[in-house]
Protein backbone atom coordinates (compact mmCIF):
# COMPACT_ATOMS: atom_id res chain seq x y z
CA UNK A 1 0.00 0.00 0.00
CA UNK A 2 1.64 3.29 -1.05
CA UNK A 3 0.26 6.74 0.92
CA UNK A 4 0.66 10.18 0.15
CA UNK A 5 0.01 12.41 2.94
CA UNK A 6 -0.30 16.20 2.36
CA UNK A 7 1.95 17.57 5.14
CA UNK A 8 2.40 21.09 3.91
CA UNK A 9 1.00 22.09 7.61
CA UNK A 10 3.99 20.81 9.21
CA UNK A 11 6.24 23.75 10.58
CA UNK A 12 3.49 26.53 10.05
CA UNK A 13 2.65 27.32 13.25
CA UNK A 14 -1.13 26.52 12.66
CA UNK A 15 -2.23 24.58 15.87
CA UNK A 16 -4.45 22.36 15.95
CA UNK A 17 -4.66 21.14 12.41
CA UNK A 18 -0.48 21.08 12.38
CA UNK A 19 -0.66 18.90 15.36
CA UNK A 20 -3.06 16.58 14.06
CA UNK A 21 -0.74 15.86 10.84
CA UNK A 22 2.00 15.78 13.44
CA UNK A 23 1.14 13.40 15.19
CA UNK A 24 -0.39 11.12 12.65
CA UNK A 25 2.80 11.13 10.79
CA UNK A 26 4.99 10.43 13.56
CA UNK A 27 2.75 7.68 15.21
CA UNK A 28 2.45 5.70 11.75
CA UNK A 29 6.13 5.54 11.81
CA UNK A 30 6.15 4.27 14.77
CA UNK A 31 4.15 1.70 13.82
CA UNK A 32 5.32 0.79 10.64
CA UNK A 33 8.74 -0.41 11.28
CA UNK A 34 8.06 -3.53 10.35
CA UNK A 35 5.66 -2.97 8.07
CA UNK A 36 5.22 -3.41 3.68
CA UNK A 37 3.37 0.46 3.44
CA UNK A 38 4.94 3.37 1.76
CA UNK A 39 4.40 6.85 2.60
CA UNK A 40 4.84 9.65 0.70
CA UNK A 41 5.00 12.94 2.55
CA UNK A 42 4.52 16.17 0.01
CA UNK A 43 5.85 19.52 1.26
CA UNK A 44 5.52 23.19 -0.31
CA UNK A 45 8.68 24.50 1.14
CA UNK A 46 12.33 23.25 0.76
CA UNK A 47 13.47 21.73 4.58
CA UNK A 48 17.13 22.82 3.40
CA UNK A 49 16.25 26.68 3.66
CA UNK A 50 13.70 26.74 6.46
CA UNK A 51 15.15 26.09 9.77
CA UNK A 52 11.96 25.26 11.36
CA UNK A 53 10.69 22.83 9.14
CA UNK A 54 13.77 20.83 9.07
CA UNK A 55 13.69 21.02 12.47
CA UNK A 56 10.32 19.60 13.16
CA UNK A 57 10.80 17.03 10.48
CA UNK A 58 13.32 15.52 13.11
CA UNK A 59 10.98 15.07 15.04
CA UNK A 60 9.03 13.19 13.24
CA UNK A 61 11.81 10.25 13.41
CA UNK A 62 10.91 8.95 9.84
CA UNK A 63 11.57 5.49 9.36
CA UNK A 64 12.93 4.01 5.70
CA UNK A 65 9.22 3.47 4.34
CA UNK A 66 8.87 7.20 4.60
CA UNK A 67 10.24 10.25 1.78
CA UNK A 68 9.47 13.80 1.69
CA UNK A 69 8.55 14.84 -1.91
CA UNK A 70 9.13 18.60 -2.18
CA UNK A 71 6.91 19.95 -4.97
CA UNK A 72 8.07 23.95 -5.87
CA UNK A 73 5.19 26.04 -6.55
CA UNK A 74 4.80 29.79 -6.28
CA UNK A 75 1.48 29.71 -3.93
CA UNK A 76 -0.93 27.47 -2.15
CA UNK A 77 -3.39 27.58 -5.37
CA UNK A 78 -1.05 26.64 -8.03
CA UNK A 79 0.23 24.11 -5.62
CA UNK A 80 -2.99 22.35 -4.74
CA UNK A 81 -4.86 23.22 -8.13
CA UNK A 82 -2.21 22.18 -10.54
CA UNK A 83 1.15 21.04 -9.11
CA UNK A 84 0.78 18.05 -7.15
CA UNK A 85 -2.41 16.45 -9.73
CA UNK A 86 0.41 16.99 -12.33
CA UNK A 87 3.13 15.55 -10.37
CA UNK A 88 0.94 12.21 -9.08
CA UNK A 89 -0.33 12.06 -13.27
CA UNK A 90 3.25 12.04 -15.32
CA UNK A 91 5.97 11.40 -12.80
CA UNK A 92 6.50 8.37 -10.29
CA UNK A 93 7.35 9.23 -7.07
CA UNK A 94 11.31 9.08 -7.39
CA UNK A 95 13.62 6.69 -5.87
CA UNK A 96 15.59 8.28 -2.40
CA UNK A 97 18.95 10.74 -4.49
CA UNK A 98 16.78 12.00 -7.27
CA UNK A 99 16.09 16.03 -7.81
CA UNK A 100 12.81 15.51 -5.48
CA UNK A 101 14.12 13.37 -2.41
CA UNK A 102 14.96 15.10 0.36
CA UNK A 103 18.40 15.25 2.17
CA UNK A 104 16.86 14.53 5.58
CA UNK A 105 14.95 11.70 4.47
CA UNK A 106 17.14 10.16 1.57
CA UNK A 107 17.54 5.81 1.61
CA UNK A 108 19.58 4.04 -0.89
CA UNK A 109 16.51 1.26 -1.29
CA UNK A 110 14.36 1.91 -4.01
CA UNK A 111 10.59 3.59 -3.13
CA UNK A 112 8.21 2.10 -5.57
CA UNK A 113 6.29 4.30 -7.87
CA UNK A 114 2.46 5.26 -7.75
CA UNK A 115 0.08 6.38 -4.82
CA UNK A 116 -2.83 4.13 -3.74
CA UNK A 117 -4.32 6.96 -1.40
CA UNK A 118 -3.81 10.40 -0.63
CA UNK A 119 -4.63 12.13 2.55
CA UNK A 120 -5.34 15.86 3.20
CA UNK A 121 -7.64 18.30 4.65
CA UNK A 122 -10.75 20.59 3.33
CA UNK A 123 -9.67 21.24 -0.45
CA UNK A 124 -8.71 17.75 -2.87
CA UNK A 125 -6.54 18.77 -5.25
CA UNK A 126 -7.82 19.55 -8.40
CA UNK A 127 -7.23 16.65 -11.02
CA UNK A 128 -6.45 14.18 -8.55
CA UNK A 129 -6.31 10.45 -10.69
CA UNK A 130 -9.20 8.83 -10.42
CA UNK A 131 -7.44 5.24 -9.58
CA UNK A 132 -6.37 7.55 -6.15
CA UNK A 133 -8.13 7.01 -3.30
CA UNK A 134 -8.75 10.74 -1.32
CA UNK A 135 -9.05 10.92 2.05
CA UNK A 136 -10.45 14.03 3.59
CA UNK A 137 -9.98 15.16 6.72
CA UNK A 138 -12.43 18.27 7.97
CA UNK A 139 -11.82 19.31 11.46
CA UNK A 140 -14.71 21.46 11.86
CA UNK A 141 -17.59 23.47 9.76
CA UNK A 142 -17.47 26.42 11.64
CA UNK A 143 -17.54 28.73 8.81
CA UNK A 144 -21.27 27.51 7.95
CA UNK A 145 -22.31 28.36 11.87
CA UNK A 146 -20.65 31.92 11.87
CA UNK A 147 -19.44 33.43 8.76
CA UNK A 148 -19.05 36.59 9.87
CA UNK A 149 -16.24 35.12 11.44
CA UNK A 150 -13.99 34.20 8.69
CA UNK A 151 -12.11 36.02 5.72
CA UNK A 152 -14.37 36.43 2.78
CA UNK A 153 -11.64 34.59 0.77
CA UNK A 154 -11.52 32.06 2.78
CA UNK A 155 -15.21 31.81 2.96
CA UNK A 156 -15.37 32.02 -0.68
CA UNK A 157 -13.18 28.98 -1.02
CA UNK A 158 -14.50 26.21 1.71
CA UNK A 159 -18.27 27.25 0.32
CA UNK A 160 -17.27 26.35 -3.59
CA UNK A 161 -14.88 23.74 -3.13
CA UNK A 162 -15.37 21.89 -0.03
CA UNK A 163 -18.61 20.39 -1.69
CA UNK A 164 -16.81 19.19 -4.79
CA UNK A 165 -14.02 17.93 -2.63
CA UNK A 166 -16.50 15.69 -0.35
CA UNK A 167 -18.37 14.07 -3.42
CA UNK A 168 -14.66 13.40 -4.82
CA UNK A 169 -13.79 11.54 -1.44
CA UNK A 170 -14.01 8.36 -0.88
CA UNK A 171 -13.47 8.56 3.21
CA UNK A 172 -14.48 11.84 5.25
CA UNK A 173 -12.43 11.90 8.39
CA UNK A 174 -13.85 14.05 11.29
CA UNK A 175 -12.45 14.61 14.92
CA UNK A 176 -15.72 13.50 17.26
CA UNK A 177 -18.74 12.29 16.97
CA UNK A 178 -19.98 15.95 17.57
CA UNK A 179 -18.55 17.09 14.28
CA UNK A 180 -19.58 14.12 12.30
CA UNK A 181 -23.20 14.80 12.69
CA UNK A 182 -22.71 18.59 12.32
CA UNK A 183 -20.70 17.47 8.80
CA UNK A 184 -23.74 14.63 7.68
CA UNK A 185 -26.78 16.75 8.26
CA UNK A 186 -25.19 19.67 6.95
CA UNK A 187 -23.87 18.46 3.61
CA UNK A 188 -26.47 15.32 3.60
CA UNK A 189 -23.81 13.00 3.29
CA UNK A 190 -24.52 9.22 3.62
CA UNK A 191 -23.53 8.23 7.04
CA UNK A 192 -21.04 5.62 5.96
CA UNK A 193 -19.08 8.27 3.98
CA UNK A 194 -18.10 9.92 7.36
CA UNK A 195 -16.55 8.66 10.45
CA UNK A 196 -14.56 10.20 13.28
CA UNK A 197 -11.13 9.65 15.39
CA UNK A 198 -10.56 11.08 18.34
CA UNK A 199 -7.56 13.46 18.21
CA UNK A 200 -4.71 12.58 21.12
CA UNK A 201 -2.43 13.67 23.59
CA UNK A 202 1.07 12.99 24.72
CA UNK A 203 0.17 12.13 28.07
CA UNK A 204 3.92 11.76 29.21
CA UNK A 205 5.18 14.82 28.08
CA UNK A 206 2.15 17.00 29.55
CA UNK A 207 2.08 15.01 32.32
CA UNK A 208 5.65 15.65 33.56
CA UNK A 209 6.62 16.50 36.60
CA UNK A 210 8.81 19.14 35.88
CA UNK A 211 11.20 21.01 38.74
CA UNK A 212 10.53 24.00 39.84
CA UNK A 213 14.03 25.07 37.93
CA UNK A 214 12.43 24.66 34.38
CA UNK A 215 9.15 26.15 35.26
CA UNK A 216 10.82 29.30 36.30
CA UNK A 217 13.18 29.47 33.42
CA UNK A 218 9.96 29.17 31.05
CA UNK A 219 8.48 31.81 33.49
CA UNK A 220 11.04 34.43 32.51
CA UNK A 221 10.95 33.35 29.17
CA UNK A 222 7.45 34.44 28.34
CA UNK A 223 7.56 36.98 31.26
CA UNK A 224 4.58 35.35 33.07
CA UNK A 225 3.52 36.28 36.17
CA UNK A 226 3.14 34.41 39.28
CA UNK A 227 -0.28 33.74 39.56
CA UNK A 228 -2.31 33.05 36.39
CA UNK A 229 -5.26 32.07 34.21
CA UNK A 230 -4.32 30.55 30.57
CA UNK A 231 -5.73 30.42 27.47
CA UNK A 232 -3.80 28.79 24.56
CA UNK A 233 -4.59 29.02 21.04
CA UNK A 234 -5.93 31.04 18.41
CA UNK A 235 -7.52 34.57 18.57
CA UNK A 236 -10.40 34.18 15.96
CA UNK A 237 -13.48 35.73 16.59
CA UNK A 238 -15.34 31.88 17.63
CA UNK A 239 -12.78 31.57 20.21
CA UNK A 240 -14.67 34.04 22.34
CA UNK A 241 -11.87 35.64 23.95
CA UNK A 242 -13.58 38.93 25.05
CA UNK A 243 -15.82 36.94 27.19
CA UNK A 244 -12.97 35.77 29.05
CA UNK A 245 -11.80 39.12 29.45
CA UNK A 246 -13.93 40.62 30.92
CA UNK A 247 -14.30 37.89 33.32
CA UNK A 248 -11.01 39.04 34.63
CA UNK A 249 -12.66 42.12 35.83
CA UNK A 250 -13.72 40.51 39.33
CA UNK A 251 -10.64 38.08 39.91
CA UNK A 252 -7.24 38.80 41.48
CA UNK A 253 -5.21 37.27 38.78
CA UNK A 254 -3.52 37.97 35.63
CA UNK A 255 -5.20 35.88 32.03
CA UNK A 256 -2.28 34.90 29.74
CA UNK A 257 -3.17 34.44 26.37
CA UNK A 258 -0.70 32.76 24.26
CA UNK A 259 -0.82 32.64 21.06
CA UNK A 260 0.00 34.47 17.50
CA UNK A 261 -1.68 37.60 17.90
CA UNK A 262 -0.60 38.43 14.58
CA UNK A 263 -2.04 35.91 12.77
CA UNK A 264 -5.08 36.18 10.37
CA UNK A 265 -8.51 37.42 11.47
CA UNK A 266 -7.53 38.13 15.16
CA UNK A 267 -10.56 39.45 16.61
CA UNK A 268 -10.26 43.04 17.47
CA UNK A 269 -13.32 43.43 20.35
CA UNK A 270 -10.58 41.69 22.74
CA UNK A 271 -8.36 44.68 22.67
CA UNK A 272 -11.65 46.79 22.94
CA UNK A 273 -12.43 45.17 25.80
CA UNK A 274 -9.45 45.02 27.67
CA UNK A 275 -9.30 48.94 26.83
CA UNK A 276 -12.82 49.11 28.14
CA UNK A 277 -12.21 47.96 31.71
CA UNK A 278 -8.89 49.03 32.24
CA UNK A 279 -7.30 45.86 32.10
CA UNK A 280 -3.79 46.27 29.85
CA UNK A 281 -1.86 45.73 33.08
CA UNK A 282 -4.02 42.34 33.85
CA UNK A 283 -3.77 40.53 30.57
CA UNK A 284 -0.50 39.36 29.09
CA UNK A 285 0.22 38.45 25.66
CA UNK A 286 3.43 35.88 25.38
CA UNK A 287 3.22 35.01 21.68
CA UNK A 288 3.72 31.69 20.37
CA UNK A 289 4.29 29.62 23.01
CA UNK A 290 6.80 26.62 21.69
CA UNK A 291 5.16 23.01 21.91
CA UNK A 292 8.00 21.89 24.41
CA UNK A 293 7.22 24.84 26.85
CA UNK A 294 3.01 23.86 26.50
CA UNK A 295 3.12 21.57 29.51
CA UNK A 296 5.19 23.80 31.74
CA UNK A 297 2.63 27.06 31.31
CA UNK A 298 -0.56 24.82 31.73
CA UNK A 299 1.43 23.38 34.87
CA UNK A 300 1.98 26.59 35.96
CA UNK A 301 -1.58 28.21 35.70
CA UNK A 302 -4.21 28.62 38.06
CA UNK A 303 -6.44 27.07 35.72
CA UNK A 304 -7.30 26.59 31.71
CA UNK A 305 -10.06 28.07 30.07
CA UNK A 306 -11.26 27.39 26.94
CA UNK A 307 -14.28 29.85 26.01
CA UNK A 308 -14.88 28.71 22.04
CA UNK A 309 -18.47 29.00 20.51
CA UNK A 310 -17.58 25.99 17.84
CA UNK A 311 -14.77 23.06 17.96
CA UNK A 312 -14.41 20.09 16.36
CA UNK A 313 -12.26 18.20 19.50
CA UNK A 314 -10.35 21.16 21.09
CA UNK A 315 -7.09 19.71 21.53
CA UNK A 316 -6.08 22.38 24.40
CA UNK A 317 -8.81 20.96 26.52
CA UNK A 318 -7.21 17.54 26.63
CA UNK A 319 -3.84 19.19 26.29
CA UNK A 320 -4.41 20.90 30.40
CA UNK A 321 -6.28 17.66 31.85
CA UNK A 322 -3.21 15.27 31.19
CA UNK A 323 -0.85 18.17 32.98
CA UNK A 324 -3.24 18.56 35.94
CA UNK A 325 -4.59 21.82 35.02
CA UNK A 326 -8.54 21.84 36.09
CA UNK A 327 -10.59 23.47 32.87
CA UNK A 328 -12.85 25.72 32.32
CA UNK A 329 -15.00 25.96 28.88
CA UNK A 330 -17.99 26.43 27.20
CA UNK A 331 -20.62 24.34 27.53
CA UNK A 332 -21.04 23.20 24.02
CA UNK A 333 -22.16 20.07 23.01
CA UNK A 334 -18.40 18.58 21.87
CA UNK A 335 -16.14 20.06 24.92
CA UNK A 336 -19.09 18.16 27.11
CA UNK A 337 -18.25 14.98 24.77
CA UNK A 338 -14.29 15.03 25.39
CA UNK A 339 -14.57 16.96 29.00
CA UNK A 340 -17.10 14.65 30.53
CA UNK A 341 -17.15 15.32 34.68
CA UNK A 342 -14.02 16.69 34.56
CA UNK A 343 -14.26 20.31 33.63
CA UNK A 344 -16.76 23.34 35.13
CA UNK A 345 -18.90 24.16 31.76
CA UNK A 346 -19.89 27.78 31.41
CA UNK A 347 -22.50 29.62 29.13
CA UNK A 348 -19.85 31.05 26.53
CA UNK A 349 -22.17 34.23 26.74
CA UNK A 350 -22.43 34.74 30.33
CA UNK A 351 -18.67 36.59 31.95
CA UNK A 352 -19.78 36.27 35.25
CA UNK A 353 -20.30 32.48 35.40
CA UNK A 354 -16.75 32.24 33.95
CA UNK A 355 -15.47 34.13 36.78
CA UNK A 356 -17.36 32.25 39.29
CA UNK A 357 -15.97 28.68 38.45
CA UNK A 358 -12.25 30.12 37.73
CA UNK A 359 -12.85 31.01 41.77
CA UNK A 360 -13.79 27.44 42.53
CA UNK A 361 -10.39 26.09 41.26
CA UNK A 362 -8.28 28.61 43.52
CA UNK A 363 -5.20 26.48 44.84
CA UNK A 364 -6.25 24.47 47.84
CA UNK A 365 -10.03 23.91 46.84
CA UNK A 366 -12.13 20.53 46.84
CA UNK A 367 -13.15 21.61 43.38
CA UNK A 368 -9.72 21.97 41.83
CA UNK A 369 -8.71 18.69 43.55
CA UNK A 370 -11.19 16.59 41.79
CA UNK A 371 -10.88 18.00 38.26
CA UNK A 372 -7.56 17.73 38.51
CA UNK A 373 -7.74 13.35 39.16
CA UNK A 374 -11.02 13.25 36.86
CA UNK A 375 -8.56 15.31 33.88
CA UNK A 376 -5.96 13.02 34.29
CA UNK A 377 -8.10 10.28 33.83
CA UNK A 378 -9.85 11.21 30.73
CA UNK A 379 -6.62 12.37 29.18
CA UNK A 380 -5.33 8.54 29.19
CA UNK A 381 -8.60 7.63 26.60
CA UNK A 382 -6.92 10.33 23.84
CA UNK A 383 -3.52 8.73 22.61
CA UNK A 384 -2.02 9.35 19.11
CA UNK A 385 -1.33 5.94 18.49
CA UNK A 386 -5.16 5.09 18.52
CA UNK A 387 -5.65 7.97 16.29
CA UNK A 388 -2.89 6.66 13.63
CA UNK A 389 -4.04 3.01 14.39
CA UNK A 390 -7.79 3.94 13.52
CA UNK A 391 -6.55 6.44 10.53
CA UNK A 392 -4.38 3.08 9.16
CA UNK A 393 -7.28 0.34 9.83
CA UNK A 394 -8.77 3.29 6.92
CA UNK A 395 -6.67 3.20 4.92
CA UNK A 396 -6.32 0.05 5.04
CA UNK A 397 -10.15 -0.80 4.31
CA UNK A 398 -9.83 1.55 1.49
Amino acid sequence: MKIGIDARLIGKKRTGDEIYFFNLIKNLSRRSLASTEEYFLFIDHDPEKDENLKREINKLELKDNFKIIFLDFPNRFTWNFWGLSQYLKKKPVDSAGNTESNSLNAHSRKISSGIDIFHTQYIAPFGLPKKIKLVLTIHDISFNFFPQYIKKSDLFFLKTLLPRSIRRANKILTVSQSERKNIIDFYKIPPEKVDFVYNGVDFERFSQNYSEEQKEKVRKKYKLPEKFVLYIGTFQPRKNIPVLVEAMRKLDASLVLAGNRKAYNFDKRIEEVIKKNNLSAQVIFPGWVDEEDKPLLLQMAICFVFPSLYEGFGIPVIEAMAAGTPVICSDIPVLREIGGEAALFCSPQKSSVFAENIKKVMPSSDWRDNLIQKGKKIARKFTWQKMAEKIWEIYKSL
